[in-house]
Parts: C-alpha cells; sequence; structure tokens
C-alpha cells in the first residue's frame, strides 16, 4: 500500500497508463463506419467542444479571473481536449452500438481522471497518490530525527506557538540539512519559506521538491545547506490573512516574530540578518517582499518567487474592506514596492526575484519588484524559469538558480 500512495501522478508508468487506456477508449468510439451527414456532425461537435472548452477556459482565466493566475497554454489545451473529447463520448451514447455504449460511459471516469491529472502534471500540486488523497506525508521532527545522522537532510512537522501574536497556524514544517545533525552542527543559515494559498507547509516538499534540491546542494558541499523552516502564513488552505495584522488574523506578528522566536530558540542557526532569508512562492511570495524589505533587521535575503504585485483577497475593493478595516492608505502601503520605497536606501539587502517565462501576468508584476528594489539600494537577481508559469514547476527552477546566490549572500558558501 505504502508503494501504491507515493507512486507518481505526475509522470511515470501510472499517469502514462491512465492516458493510454484513456486514448484507446476514445479511439474506440470515434472508429467506426458512419454516413457521411453523421461522420459530419460528430466531427462538428467534437471541434464545436474544443472551441468551447478553450473558450472556458479563456473565461475562467483572463475575464473572470476566478484563480488569480492566468492558465497556461497546456491547461487551456487540456480542457480544449476534454469537452471535445466529453463531446465524442456524448455522441457515441446516443449513435452507436450497444457494446460501444459500454465503452463510452467507461470512457467518462477515464477522461475525467486524465484531464484532471494533465492539468495537475502541468501545475505539479499533487505528485504522488498520497498527497492527491491529502494523507499525512511527514513525522514530527523529533521522530524524523531519532536515528542515526543520514546521508541525507530530513523534514518533519514542528508545532509553533502564537505566544505574540495568537495567530491560529497549522503545524509547520523543517528541513535539517546532514550538517544540523552533527555532534557539534555550525551555526546554520536559515530560510523561512512560504507556500502559496491555497496550500499547505507541506506543499514546499511535496510539490517544490525542496528537500531533494537541498539535498543535491548538501551532497556538494560536505553536508552543508540552509536549514529551512515552513510557518503556516494562512491558518487554512482557503484563507488569506495577506501577512498583515488584522481581523483576519495576526499573520504578520506570527511570522516576525513567533516564529523566528522559535527557530532561536530550537535550532542552532546564524545569528544575525545576514544570515537569514525569507522566501515564498505566489502568496507567499507576496509576503516574503512584504515582510523581507519591511524587516531588514530580521532578513538580509529575500526570495520572491511569482509574488504578486499588491496582497490580494477578491477585487481591490473587497481586500480593502476584509484585510487593512476599510483604509485605502494602508493597503497602498502594504504593497511590495511600497514598502521597499518606505524603508530605502539599503545598507545590505539581497533581493532575488524569480517567475515563469510563459506567467503572462506575473512576469511583469516579477519586474516591478524587482525594479522597485533596485531603486531601494537592494542588491536585486532576477531569475527567469523557461518554459513554466505560475506552478511548482517553477518554484524548483527558481531555487535550484537561487542556492549559489542564497549561498554567498547568507554566508552558506563559507562553511562548506
Amino acid at each position: 500500500m505504502s508503494t501504491f500512495l507515493n507512486t507518481s501522478i505526475v509522470g511515470g508508468p501510472l499517469l502514462f497508463a491512465l492516458y493510454g487506456v484513456t486514448a484507446v477508449s476514445l479511439i474506440v468510439l470515434a472508429a467506426r463506419r458512419l454516413p457521411t451527414r453523421s461522420a459530419l456532425i460528430g466531427l462538428g461537435l467534437v471541434v464545436g467542444g474544443a472551441a468551447a472548452g478553450w473558450t472556458l477556459s479563456w473565461l475562467v482565466s483572463d475575464v473572470w479571473d476566478l484563480f488569480g493566475v492566468s492558465l497556461s497554454t497546456t491547461t487551456r489545451l487540456w480542457a480544449a481536449g476534454f469537452f471535445g473529447a466529453l463531446a465524442l463520448i456524448v455522441f457515441a451514447l446516443v449513435t452507436a452500438r450497444r457494446w460501444r455504449r459500454v465503452v463510452a460511459v467507461v470512457a467518462i471516469p477515464l477522461l475525467l481522471l486524465s484531464a484532471a491529472a494533465g492539468v495537475n502534471a502541468d501545475f505539479g500540486q499533487f505528485t504522488t497518490v498520497r498527497t492527491a488523497l491529502g494523507l499525512p506525508t511527514y513525522d514530527s521532527l523529533a521522530v524524523a530525527t531519532s536515528g542515526s545522522t543520514p546521508a541525507t537532510g530530513v523534514v518533519g512537522t514542528v508545532t509553533i506557538p502564537a505566544t505574540t501574536s495568537g495567530f491560529a497556524a497549522r503545524s509547520a514544517l523543517v528541513y535539517l540539512p546532514p550538517a544540523a545533525r552533527r555532534t557539534n552542527p555550525p551555526a546554520l543559515p536559515v530560510v523561512e519559506m512560504l507556500s502559496g494559498q491555497p496550500g499547505s507547509p507541506a506543499d514546499v516538499f511535496t510539490a517544490g521538491h525542496l528537500a531533494t534540491i537541498l539535498d543535491g546542494y548538501a551532497a556538494a558541499h560536505g553536508g552543508v545547506a540552509p536549514i529551512v523552516v515552513v510557518p503556516d502564513q494562512l491558518g487554512a488552505p482557503d484563507q488569506n490573512p495577506m501577512c498583515v495584522d488584522s481581523t483576519l488574523g495576526n499573520s504578520a506578528s506570527y511570522l516576525t516574530k513567533d516564529v523566528p522566536d522559535w527557530i532561536r530558540a530550537h535550532l542552532h542557526v546564524a545569528a544575525g540578518p545576514a544570515g537569514w532569508a525569507i522566501a515564498g512562492f505566489s502568496q507567499g511570495g507576496t509576503c516574503s517582499i512584504q515582510l523581507g524589505a519591511a524587516h531588514p533587521e530580521l532578513y538580509g535575503t529575500i526570495l520572491d518567487i511569482s509574488g504578486e504585485l499588491a496582497p490580494q483577497k477578491g477585487s481591490v475593493a473587497q481586500t480593502i474592506a476584509a484585510g487593512f478595516a476599510g483604509d485605502a492608505t494602508a493597503y497602498a502601503a502594504a504593497a511590495p514596492v511600497s514598502v521597499l520605497a518606505a524603508h530605502a536606501p539599503y545598507e545590505n539587502l539581497t533581493v532575488i526575484v524569480a517567475v515563469g517565462g510563459d506567467d503572462t501576468r506575473y512576469l511583469p508584476w516579477s519586474q516591478s519588484v524587482k525594479d522597485a528594489a533596485d531603486q531601494a539600494g537592494a542588491h536585486t537577481h532576477f531569475i527567469v524559469s523557461p518554459g513554466t508559469a505560475h506552478d511548482w514547476h517553477t518554484v524548483q527552477y527558481a531555487w535550484t538558480q537561487a542556492l549559489p546566490v542564497l549561498a554567498e549572500s547568507t554566508g552558506l558558501s563559507g562553511l562548506s
């Protein structure tokens, strides 16, 4: 059972078997002799269904903006393919002989699973059967570190109390590299990493594969890599306190007071801001700039991956009402570019901005944040992930490319 739960659903035999069986069922439905008029009607339905799917994805993404991101071409093609194939299935149910109707009925769940799996593979959100089912992936950190020192790092859950903020956070996750588990470990740099919304701290490791990336770096640098702490900045997958203190929850105080206090009390990390970084993806990327730029006394490095240009919870009016008590000035001041300008000039701040090359919405936003960091006197780096959009593939590329910069800015390279 464990082997099945850990089977990849973003590639590999299970996914391709699903695609193959679905394709065979659709070929069986399409490959039959029909009168010319019926064949043209069927073809028209399929083409019309595909066009409807493409149009619906355009409406959802670019007109109604239901998800706050622009859907990639791959996802739009899956939508078109799904509705085109669904039209073929319906046509077969109405016109085919009995045995083909049975195939058509079986093809419906296969098509649903294939389309969902294809879109998921594009985003990279759920990587295994286990994560798709929402089953626990990691033990507590105490259990994870109870054995002998491993050749790779370990990931475990911890509870970070909201002593100051009172924020209702879920459990956090911690990555400890091999060097952190030596008898006399060095004081390692620490990164506070934030997932996107909707999401959970586990996404950073299950979808972002961050432990694998850090293990690869550690293997090439004598077991040394940054310690990564992934707190919960949301409270629940469908919530978004926008990393400010408000009636939605004191998320900012939790992340800049409670979490750093816990890190210093429980982990052997660098003492000053030079060895501390804050990072995040999407909503978490916005938070990384908001909090990192506002607190240079805490963080010397920021890694913003596909962050927003401003905190967002619905429309601008809804955002101001929900998170800023109706104060438009406070909302404007919380935008990353405003925070950077308000605290300029920076003496020693490194800002790494990363974004997917196909992320048409976030690419100009990321460029604006990078430009604002330049103007504020920060040391900046801009990373564009080729062929990816607003997805976890961008996160993986960004971390891989950012690690050498982060190692230099946090002093990690001097420990290898």
